[in-house]
């Protein structure tokens, strides 16, 4: 019988570069966030506003495509040869591609009746626009990383994407600031470095799958049914998700575009320490995938509550972190000292709510190894939509706290959606011999 040790260790062999990997995605956003908000309060403002938006239209796909590894584990746990999965992956992915980006041309229209200020609309317009062509880059990535991810090969994908950051950071610096021939182009310049870089990672990810693995084609039944009715319900929990998050942008940016830099501050300094227990999930979802694939029960129960206390212990030293400098954290994007004073009380709030925003995301890792993702959207619907939401105009707009009434709602919610998902896995757990 294996030690509690021995789980731990399996899950950081697979969990740790993956760390490294959203560690490094989120600094390149982190780079998006610091450039803008050297070159100008307003150009932070209407990318907080424009990636608000977008990213609840691209997180539809990423949902879907981010439940490949935990399928994939799980064929590989039945006996199944899964290289011949490649091809309808990537075929998928295209799809999917297609579909968001003509979703997000389509809004662009309708950004001039959103109520923005005159200054912060054609920033938000072109940022929208350039993005839009810049999903079949990032989905590419997404499709590959979780791809390799299913034979548990994640250094590679996750060195690129540190390599990642510092070209992100360049191609900002470019065209942002503009140098020599290249003009200054603001929030424009943001979007076209995202393109480039979105791009560069897909192809190379593409390339190395190819060197890396014995990539077969065959007949293959049953694939995308299992996509569709595994990615679905966890692509919509998780756009339900962001949404809650992204929706606070726009309606504080209408108040004031200071509210909406705040919030993309907040939201990237807990993205930070989220991105561990996110790998920790990843890594969860792929264990218990191959385990509950294979039937070893033991051995997936033990991998879903040794990936919890993980997380809980990496979120408890975030929380001390940031408890004990908050405006050291908050003076690393901007010096703005309106901004600064908007922040500092929120980040209080910020240390109990990463406890829980650690815990589900685990837990969502370890229902999507189960192929059991409906509980995990029923669960953000009820938490998001009926408690954060309604709670957070109520503090916010009603009582004019702004946007520390948001967050205060949206701490409350993280416990009742740990505490429903819980209750959903022992159930689920009780009936697994």
């Amino acid at each position: 019988m294996q030690s509690r040790f021995f789980y731990a260790k399996d899950i950081l062999k697979l969990a740790i570069p993956i760390i490294y990997g959203n560690i490094g995605f989120i600094m390149i956003g982190v780079g998006d966030v610091v450039v803008a908000g050297r070159h100008s309060t307003d150009t932070l403002a209407a990318i907080s506003i424009a990636t608000a938006i977008t990213n609840c239209i691209m997180i539809f796909g990423i949902g879907i495509l981010c439940t490949i590894s935990a399928i994939l584990s799980n064929y590989r746990g039945e006996g199944r040869s899964v290289e011949k999965y490649f091809y309808p992956s990537l075929k998928f992915s295209l799809i999917l591609s297609t579909f968001i980006c003509a979703t997000i041309l389509a809004f662009v229209p309708f950004i001039d009746k959103l109520g923005f200020s005159q200054s912060l609309t054609p920033m938000i317009k072109d940022y929208f626009f350039i993005t839009a062509f810049a999903t079949f880059g990032g989905y590419i990535h997404c499709m590959a990383k979780e791809y390799l991810q299913a034979f548990e090969i994640v250094i590679f994908p996750n060195l690129l994407t540190i390599f990642c950051i510092f070209l992100n950071v360049a191609l900002n610096i470019l065209f942002v600031f503009g140098y020599g021939f290249v003009p200054e182009m603001g929030a424009k310049g943001l979007a076209i470095a995202s393109l480039i870089t979105r791009y560069f990672m897909g192809i190379i990810l593409l390339i190395y799958c190819y060197k890396k693995l014995n990539i077969q084609t065959g007949v293959v039944s049953g694939y995308f049914k299992d996509l569709i009715k595994v990615g679905l319900p966890s692509s919509f929990a998780i756009l339900i998700e962001f949404v809650g998050f992204n929706i606070i942008s726009v309606v504080m940016g209408r108040i004031s575009g200071v509210y909406a830099a705040a919030h993309n501050i907040i939201c990237t300094l807990t993205s930070v320490a989220f991105m561990i227990p996110l790998a920790i999930s990843n890594a969860a979802s792929v264990k218990v995938g191959f385990t509950n694939g294979a039937m070893y029960f033991k051995s997936l129960k033990k991998y879903a509550y040794t990936g919890l206390c993980m997380s809980t212990f990496v979120m408890a030293c975030s929380v001390i972190l940031l408890g004990l400098f908050p405006e050291f954290f908050v003076r690393f994007f901007t010096q703005d000292i309106n901004l600064i004073k908007v922040c500092i009380p929120i980040v209080y709030i910020l240390c109990f709510f990463q406890i829980f925003d650690g815990l589900q995301v685990t837990l969502s890792g370890i229902f999507k190894g189960l192929k059991k993702t409906k509980a995990v959207m029923i669960s953000n619907i009820i938490s998001y939509w009926f408690i954060a939401f309604p709670l957070g105009c109520t503090l916010g707009l009603y009582f004019k706290l702004n946007l520390v009434g948001f967050w205060i709602a949206l701490s409350i919610s993280s416990v009742i959606l740990c505490l429903i998902m819980f209750s959903v896995m022992f159930n689920i757990f009780k009936r697994l011999n």
